[in-house]
């Protein structure tokens, strides 16, 4: 690796969101059962991510669907958003991810986390940040569901980011390395 570079941990993964309404649970009075409208539309799409634990730097980008194409053209846009930094990339075993037909780019390096097991990437808990305020919510279309999206994007801070994020694991592997 060249001098003077920075190398970032990012922790990637992808989300589908869609206009089939979310329930969640509901606060009502004593003996007041809540309802709620439910439709079960199947139009959606994809948001992929990669987030930094480290300095709550996070970059998201929507794809129409969860495939290796779509995944090699996240990497490619990740890479440019990187710009002369390195990244070690955090990513689950999807067949997207793990196919011969990805072109990973110079400045990305992946680390396949074990198989199954959701819980050891941060991102995760970004993915229940985003879905908790769009629960019991019903949208008239993909682009008013964007729309609202977006909005909760636009609030996320990188505090917020670091505090959902910063497991104490990575953490302290990341303090270690970096004493080297």
């Amino acid at each position: 690796m060249a001098q003077n570079k920075c190398v970032r941990y990012l922790c990637q993964d992808e989300t589908r969101v869609g206009l089939k309404t979310l329930t969640g649970k509901v606060i009502t009075a004593s003996g007041v059962k809540p309802t709620v409208e439910v439709k079960w539309p199947r139009e959606n799409f994809w948001i992929y991510g990669a987030i930094e634990p480290l300095s709550g730097d996070h970059f998201l980008y929507e794809y129409p669907k969860l495939d290796g194409e779509c995944f090699q053209q996240f990497l490619d846009w990740l890479s440019v958003q990187l710009g002369s930094d390195y990244a070690i990339l955090q990513v689950d075993q999807a067949p997207a991810h793990t196919s011969s037909a990805i072109r990973w780019p110079e400045n990305i390096i992946p680390v396949f986390q074990p198989a199954s097991a959701p819980e050891l990437n941060p991102i995760e808990r970004l993915w229940q940040l985003l879905k908790k305020p769009l629960k019991n919510q019903l949208f008239s279309s993909l682009q008013a569901l964007r729309e609202r999206i977006q909005e909760i994007f636009d609030q996320l801070t990188f505090e917020q980011v670091i505090s959902i994020s910063s497991y104490n694991f990575i953490l302290e592997a990341l303090f270690y390395a970096a004493s080297y």
